[in-house]
């Protein structure tokens, strides 16, 4: 049977570094919606062209498209084989529903579902200090990776700018959005014994160990 790795945590988590380290940790193909989503619009297919259509129309990309993708993703040898560790994936319950049945029809399972809980607090400022060079588009944070000049990008001298995603009231709403719809699934994964939440605001390594022995104790 093959396992799956369903990674959760909100905006400005870690979320991203955690799941390139646990995967090469656990030997599991990382599978981002974000990656599928341009492989297929990049390869143009049926179901990248139909979101294309969605995301022109400023619409978003509903939830029977978005499966098929995964679907199509999962049902590959290298996953139906060894599993996978999935990221931005599912949303929602009625994904997580849809990706239960995918992962039947291949005979697999979700085995785990880590939480990396941070307070919003603590979300909006890691998030809401980052600035960006708009040549070269490296992030900084004065806290966290500060430029050698105050301002100034490292690389290519140019002045580093804020964007607009990443202003305090933008990343709050964001951050409260997440909150909100990603609740019902926590509890969802709850129900089922499978979550297990991991204190984010601890160092990088720290949350990687904690995440790591979290997930082989299941295994």
């Amino acid at each position: 049977m093959a396992n799956f790795i369903v990674l959760l945590g909100p905006p400005g988590a870690g979320k991203g570094t955690q799941a390139e380290i646990l995967s090469e940790n656990l030997n599991l193909v990382h599978i981002s919606t974000g990656d599928i989503f341009r492989e297929n619009l990049r390869n143009e297919t049926e179901l990248g062209l139909l979101a294309k259509g969605y995301m022109a129309k400023g619409e978003l990309v509903p939830d029977d498209v978005t499966n098929e993708m995964v679907r199509d993703r999962i049902s590959r040898e290298d996953t139906r084989e060894g599993g996978a560790l999935l990221d931005g994936y599912p949303r929602t319950p009625d994904q997580a529903q849809a990706l239960a049945a995918m992962l039947e029809d291949i005979d697999g399972k979700v085995l785990c579902v880590p939480y990396i809980a941070v307070p919003a607090s603590v979300l909006v400022e890691r998030l809401s200090g980052r600035w960006t060079c708009p040549v070269c588009s490296t992030p900084y944070h004065p806290v966290s990776k500060p430029p050698k000049v105050a301002g100034i990008c490292d690389h290519d001298g140019a002045a580093l700018v804020q964007r607009e995603d990443d202003k305090p009231a933008t990343v709050k709403n964001r951050i409260d959005v997440y909150m909100e719809n990603t609740a019902p699934l926590i509890d969802f994964y709850q129900k089922q014994n499978i979550l297990v939440e991991v204190d984010g605001t601890q160092d990088i390594d720290q949350v990687s160990a904690d995440l790591l022995r979290a997930i082989k104790a299941r295994m």
